[in-house]
């Protein structure tokens, strides 16, 4: 197994050590792990375990992450590392998530940049698991990527310290925050092991100071976290903390892992969640893996004219002009970097 040392810890009495890289801060034992189960303690020394150890490489379309108003169009290099700070009961990529094993690939951070140029990819994405439990191996690739042109994005639950956003920001462009239930703490308690989740607004405000493209997703969980009034109260402090413009994408359950009694989420809900939003103040609200509604797509703020149809991860229709604003209205619109038109639209996985 290598061994990595760590970034963004602190050296205790007695060969502990304190992580500060997420909101749990755990504090470790000499030969101990996080609760991430990937960073061990040896000797006083905090180690990443799964630095350059992919568990999976997949070159996807940059709608699927969700990033709606990022270089629409755009392909995606995406890696994971077996691992997570959460133990989501639904998560639907457990089989790595929850992995306990160390296992994976070796695809050091120069392979994953020669991949991405190989592949006629962008940009790099650190997704399905938690990027902030790879965040060395992220790290390095991302400043990496940034000296030949390739753009970053994270697909994170948020769960980081704001010493851990600073430090990655010259490098990350864009983050896909993943809330769940509208943020409800007991929630998250119940279904995730999430004492608190203080850190994930702490995390944004990080976010959003240093600049880096942020765009919501809220996984609506029919009976335990669908509750109408937290999506209302989230919305508006997305409104207010980050901003009326900030793309908000309500996601539909679909039963996996340990909650496979639980029933996809109704249309009916996701569409009372979605004007429930909108009514908070928000101009850009979708509505995510109903592929084929309506709400799948950009309309002006301002005129209701149709600027982007969708459908799934496909971009259909393209309604803007070279500067991005409404050809109706002249409404700018907030969408960073340009259109890409690669044609390629479906997940083609390298391993």
């Amino acid at each position: 197994m290598s061994l990595h040392e760590a970034m963004l810890y602190e050296k205790l009495e007695d060969n502990k050590v304190r992580c500060n890289l997420c909101g749990r801060r755990c504090l470790i034992n000499d030969g101990g792990t996080g609760f991430c189960l990937v960073r061990k303690n040896e000797g006083g020394t905090l180690h990443s375990l799964v630095y350059a150890k992919a568990i999976s490489a997949c070159i996807d379309p940059i709608g699927k992450k969700p990033l709606s108003h990022f270089n629409p169009g755009a392909l995606v290099m995406s890696i994971a590392t077996v691992g997570c700070n959460f133990r989501c009961k639904f998560c639907d990529n457990w089989m790595i998530s929850q992995e306990k094993k160390i296992m994976g690939r070796h695809f050091p951070p120069e392979e994953v940049v020669k991949a991405t140029r190989d592949n006629g990819c962008q940009g790099i994405s650190y997704t399905y698991t938690e990027p902030t439990i790879f965040f060395e191996y992220a790290y390095d690739t991302a400043k990496l990527a940034h000296q030949v042109g390739f753009f970053n994005t994270f697909v994170t639950n948020g769960y980081m310290t704001p010493e851990a956003v600073k430090t990655i920001a010259p490098y990350l462009d864009a983050a896909t925050v993943d809330f769940k239930g509208g943020g409800d703490p007991d929630f998250y308690k119940a279904f995730s092991a999430v004492p608190s989740v203080e850190p994930i607004y702490e995390s944004l405000k990080e976010m959003k100071r240093n600049d880096i493209h942020i765009e919501i997703t809220n996984l609506v969980v029919p009976k335990t976290g669908d509750s109408i009034e937290r999506l209302s109260e989230l919305a508006a402090w997305i409104r207010d903390a980050l901003g009326k413009d900030t793309p908000f994408h309500l996601l539909r359950f679909h039963p996996d892992y340990q909650l496979t009694t639980i029933p996809s989420t109704s249309i009916e809900t996701l569409e009372k969640a979605y004007a429930a939003v909108k009514e908070a103040g928000l101009n850009y609200v979708y509505i995510g893996n109903v592929p084929g509604h309506p709400y799948e797509n950009t309309h002006c703020p301002n005129c209701n004219e149709m600027l982007i149809k969708r459908f799934s991860f496909e971009i259909t229709k393209w309604n803007l002009t070279k500067d991005m604003r409404c050809p109706a209205c002249g409404q700018e619109i907030p969408i960073k970097g340009k259109l890409h038109t690669s044609g390629y639209t479906y997940p083609y996985a390298l391993f």
